[in-house]
This record gives structure tokens, sequence and C-alpha cells, in this order.
């Protein structure tokens, strides 16, 4: 029995002294962590705004293969204002945007966050862009059905459902001890407010709480629904920064207090909160977050681009900035068909305009396969190749050879082509006279906007569709 005590009371010395050593160990690593502080001049220096939205069919979506949203559309204006490019980081799950904060992967999280006496201790927030409310979403009963919830009372007993960390769940949490418990919440971490309306509309689940803005642009959608029950006093929603930041706070409140009383910004909000354009949106083949689909030509851009080893989604994004995704139409210099292909180009691979556009894709990408064996006796990094093969298809090979000779001349990197190769396409025009250029001049920020706008709608497309 002795002998039993001293083993137990040896154990409980040991978890001890682990248990002192452990907290030791956790204070060494935080002050070994450097504190995260890019503020302003950082970012300016890098040339970026790096920032953190939900993607759901309000804030940041794909629809007929755009990139939109009242998120996405704010924060291309300030990127905009601040003279910076726009790096965007989709995320549904409320916890790790905050912790990419913190550790300095974004710079801002840009949602309608509701600004709470709890977040403001841990972000500083920018002024409010919006206002809103916790409301209830349930079915309306059919004939002889369960009642309507009336009142936040009647949930005592009730499953409510909410998105992880939201303004929601901690406003049912309260409710749950002011109605002395009995309330089971469950919180989803990735499951938007959108998704979870979706889900109690189908029957799937019976109540959920969630923003009132969202709310009513659903209930347009989804007619056997019922948003009427109010959970809680309304809310400022606003953007949060890191309290290191205050500096980028100071700049963006700044720009929000002239931005949010423009008629621009006006329009902005009547574009995605309003319930008309919400259904037409909501009814298109084409609202990805509902349909999976950005194009009729999806299956094919996956079938073919294998052929190449690209991504879909890169080949779909040529084909967006080249046609948007109509088969039928003739561009005034001749070029016709979903890639646009001149008739000479045409002709060389053996088809003319009026192809089928199934063919029109499978012999375009023969073209780009073309291309890009023409530079695989240079020493470009695949990712930076799709770039060259890209300007090229828009350029034409010559123009891009050119711009990889100027390169060399003037000391920078010909197998890059950001601030290298993609410099001496953009000003080509000015270097028409050099001895070194053998195929004429070119206006040549079309071809550098062209690689531009398809790499970035080719990010978003990462960010929000699948593979």
């Amino acid at each position: 029995m002795a002998r039993n005590f001293y083993v137990f009371t040896r154990g409980l010395i040991f978890l001890a002294i682990l248990f002192v050593f452990s907290c030791l160990n956790n204070e060494r690593k935080l002050k070994d962590e450097p504190e995260i502080n890019r503020d302003l001049a950082a970012i300016l220096a890098d040339g970026k705004l790096v920032a953190v939205t939900d993607y759901n069919a309000t804030s940041y979506f794909i629809y007929k293969g755009e990139p939109m949203g009242y998120q996405y559309d704010m924060l291309r204006d300030l990127a905009s204002f601040l003279g910076l490019k726009l790096e965007l980081v989709a995320e549904n799950d409320i916890d790790k945007s905050f912790e990419m904060l913190k550790s300095g992967k974004v710079d801002i999280i840009a949602n309608s966050l509701a600004v709470t006496a709890q977040r403001k201790r841990e972000v500083d927030f920018t002024i409010p862009h919006g206002e809103t409310s916790q409301v209830l979403v349930q079915r309306i009963p059919k004939e002889n059905g369960n009642p309507l919830v009336q009142k936040p009372l009647d949930l005592s007993g009730k499953v409510v459902y909410v998105q992880r960390s939201s303004a929601a769940a901690f406003r049912l949490k309260k409710l749950s001890d002011e109605i002395g418990g009995g309330l089971a919440i469950v919180e989803l971490p990735n499951h938007d407010a959108d998704k979870l309306i979706e889900l109690v509309a189908n029957g799937e689940i019976d109540y959920v709480v969630c923003d009132e803005s969202v709310a009513l642009v659903k209930s347009a959608y989804y007619k056997n629904i019922n948003i009427d029950v109010q959970i809680g006093f309304p809310q400022h929603t606003a953007w949060a920064v890191r309290k290191s930041s205050p500096e980028l706070l100071k700049r963006i409140n700044s720009w929000l207090e002239g931005y949010l009383k423009t008629a621009h910004y006006k329009n902005i909000e009547l574009k995605y909160f309003s319930e008309e354009r919400f259904i037409r949106r909501a009814s298109s083949e084409y609202f990805y977050i509902y349909t999976g689909r950005i194009s009729q030509w999806d299956e094919y851009f996956k079938k073919h681009s294998q052929s190449i080893e690209w991504d879909w989604r890169l080949l779909a994004s040529l084909v967006y900035q080249e046609s948007r995704f109509r088969h039928d139409v003739t561009s005034q210099r001749g070029a016709t068909g979903l890639m646009q292909m001149m008739p000479q180009t045409a002709e060389y691979f053996g088809i003319d305009s009026t192809v089928n556009p199934v063919k029109q894709i499978e012999v375009g990408v023969k073209y780009l396969k073309w291309i890009e064996d023409k530079f695989n006796g240079y020493d470009i990094p695949k990712e930076e190749k799709i770039k060259f093969v890209l300007a090229s298809y828009n350029a034409g090979i010559g123009h891009v050879i050119d711009a990889r000779n100027l390169a060399i001349k003037y000391g920078r990197d010909p197998n890059r082509w950001e601030d290298n190769v993609e410099y001496f396409i953009r000003y080509k025009s000015e270097f028409a006279n050099d001895t070194i250029v053998k195929y004429g001049r070119l206006k040549g920020t079309e071809t550098y906007r062209f690689v531009r706008d398809i790499i970035d709608r080719y990010e978003h497309y990462k960010n929000i569709v699948g593979e």
C-alpha cells in the first residue's frame, strides 16, 4: 500500500514538473515569436494589399466567369486608392481569418464583421460600413405542420445552427444564458449564412441564426422561409486590421469617410443587395456558388487542358478574356470563336470560322501547345512560361522574342515576366528603333493587360472554383 502511494506521489510530482516545464517552454515560445508589425509603409513597399474575405452569394463569387461581390468591389476600389495590387484570400472560417490577420499572412479582414467588445480586444475595426441584426431563419410550415417560432424564448429546447465564431454564435450563447439554457447551438466552421439558409429551405435543418442583410436577400429567392424573428439588437459591421497597423487603419478610415457617401458606393450596395438582381444571378446556370459551373464549356476545358498540362481554370480564364465564352463572335481584326483565332492561324490548323465550339477549344489548345514548344529551348520556369505563352497568343511570338532580347540587352532577366520581359512588351513601341528589335512596333499595353487580367482572374478562379 505504502509503495503504491509512493509511486502515485512520484507520478504526480513528475506530471507537475512536466506542467511547469511546458508552461516555461510555451512562455519562451511566445517571447521568441516576433510581433507582427506590418503597417502601411511595409504594405506600400510591397506594392500589394493582402486581404481575406468570405466567399458567398454577396461578398465574393464567380458569376458568368467574372469575379464579383460586395467586399470584392470595395477592396478593388481601396487597392486602387492606395495604388496597390490586390491579393485576395478566400476563407469562410472566421477563426482562420483572424489567425491569418494576427500572423501577418493578410493585412485586413474584409468581411461584414459585427463589431463586438470581445473582438475589439483582439483587433482594430475600421469605421462601420453597414449595420445588421441577427435573425432567425425557419421554414414556413405546411398545413398542420409545426407552428412558427414567434419569439426568441420559443427556441428553448430547439437545435439552432450558426456559422462558427460568427456574431450569431455569440448572440445565441448570450440568449441561451438569458433563457436559462436548453438551447442547443451547433457551430459549423465552413458553412456561411448562404449555405445554412439553403439547408433550412431544403428541409435538412430547421433553424439558423444569421445576419439580417444576408437573410433578406435570400428570402427573395427562397419563398418558403421566414425571417421575421429578431435575435438581439442591431450591430455595426466593419473591416478589421491588426492593432499593430495604426497607419493602415488611419488611411482606410480616411478613404471610407468619403467613399461611403459616393454614388458609386450606393450603386455597389444596390448591385449586391437588390432582391431583383440577386434573383437574376441566382437563376443563372453560371452562378458558380449554386451551380458549380462557370460556363457551358467547363467539361471541354477540363478535357483538353490535360494535353498541355494546364489547370483547366487557367484555360477558362484565357477563353473568358478572348470571347466571354461566346463561340459566335468576331473581333474587329477578324479573330473568331471562343479562342479568337485569326483566320491565318485557324487555316494553319485546318479549321475555319464555321467549326463547332468544341473543335475551337481543341484547336486553340493545340495552338497554345505549339507556342509553348517554341519556348522549350529557354531556361524559363514553368510558372513563368505560361505568361510568355499568353503574351505570344495575344501579340505573336516574334514580339515576345524581341522583348526577351531587349531584357538581355538592358540587364533584366529574359526568363522572368513580371517587371522584366513584361516591361519591354508594355513599352515596346518606345524601343522600335533599337537595332535588336526584329518584329516592329507593338501596342504593348494591350498585351501587358491581357496577361495580367488572365492571371488575376485565374487566381480568383483558384480561390473559389474547384479543381
